[in-house]
């Protein structure tokens, strides 16, 4: 998704029909315990695209609960872990708002950790998830493909912020939680044109949320979705719904920008793969997802 690259910078929380505070990624991912391995989250109309809530919030917020489960449940064992792997199937899109979060731990391991975690609203479940839990990287990378390291840092000043009066400005209401940036130099459909099947951008948490590393993490396995559909670059706009994605998280992100690369290897009439690999501040791949979605329409 995009929005004008020409609008202003937002400050954080400042816009109209946004209730941002300070940390809304972290506020997103602070669960309430219900007992009995079930969770309480409430799901803020800006973690949406559009009006219905947005896949990699609700993986991240499935990955939060298998984490919350699992410290709590063997708090020993779970001292130091992450969740490392989310492997989601979405049988619905729900509402923004309250939604229920039930957990159980399939194995507790002093290496891995497995959970599963169905994501309710009302008396529908809209989305399960197998969480992997265990220790991510603490050292540099032993090998990484080259050319991931190719973009800046941190955004170009031409660099479309999904903000003003822009149509994907109006749509990607998750720009109201947290700082996105899209390469332009990439996403050939902000001026109309075509192009690969592929986008970058870059993505930052809000300055509260990127100081609790826990935080990180999840808004790391969230921007692990965040680019909008590479078919947009091949002229084809509109929804593009994720039947399954399987995101991986290699390391603790270093606090700041994540460069976010996505792309397409293959694209059908009906169904099309999109990777994503993020790059922290360091220039260390942190994150990796693949998904399978559907073309619009």
């Amino acid at each position: 998704m995009s929005a004008d690259p020409t609008a202003l910078d937002r400050p954080e929380g400042a816009d109209s029909g946004s209730r941002a505070g300070p940390a809304p990624f972290r506020q997103l991912c602070t669960l309430s315990p219900l007992g009995e391995g079930r969770y309480g989250a409430h799901i803020d109309p800006m973690w949406t695209i559009g009006p219905k809530v947005h896949g990699g919030v609700m993986l991240a917020v499935t990955a939060a609960a298998a984490r919350a489960e699992l410290r709590a449940d063997a708090p020993d064992v779970a001292a130091g872990m992450q969740p490392i792997a989310a492997s989601v199937d979405f049988q619905g899109a729900p509402d923004p708002g309250d939604v229920t979060l039930a957990v159980t731990v399939r194995k507790t391991g002093r290496q891995i950790c497995l959970a599963d975690v169905a994501l309710m609203q009302g008396e529908r479940t809209f989305v399960r998830s197998a969480v992997t839990l265990g220790f991510p990287e603490q050292t540099r990378p032993v090998h990484q493909i080259d050319g991931l390291t190719d973009m800046a840092v941190e955004p170009a000043a031409n660099s479309d912020d999904y903000q003003g009066d822009s149509p994907m400005g109006k749509i990607v209401n998750v720009a109201r939680g947290c700082h996105l940036r899209l390469d332009t130099t990439s996403a050939k459909f902000l001026s109309g044109e075509l192009g690969e099947p592929a986008v970058r951008m870059w993505a930052r948490p809000f300055d509260a949320d990127d100081e609790d590393l826990d935080t990180r993490v999840l808004f790391a396995m969230m921007s692990a979705d965040i680019s909008p559909p590479v078919l947009m670059n091949l002229g084809q706009l509109g929804w593009a719904p994720t039947v399954q994605i399987t995101t991986y998280l290699q390391r603790i992100p270093a606090a700041g920008w994540l460069r976010v690369m996505s792309s397409a290897k293959s694209i059908g009439s009906v169904l099309f793969d999109e990777d994503h690999v993020l790059v922290d501040s360091t220039g260390a791949v942190v994150a990796q997802s693949r998904q399978l979605a559907m073309a619009p329409k």
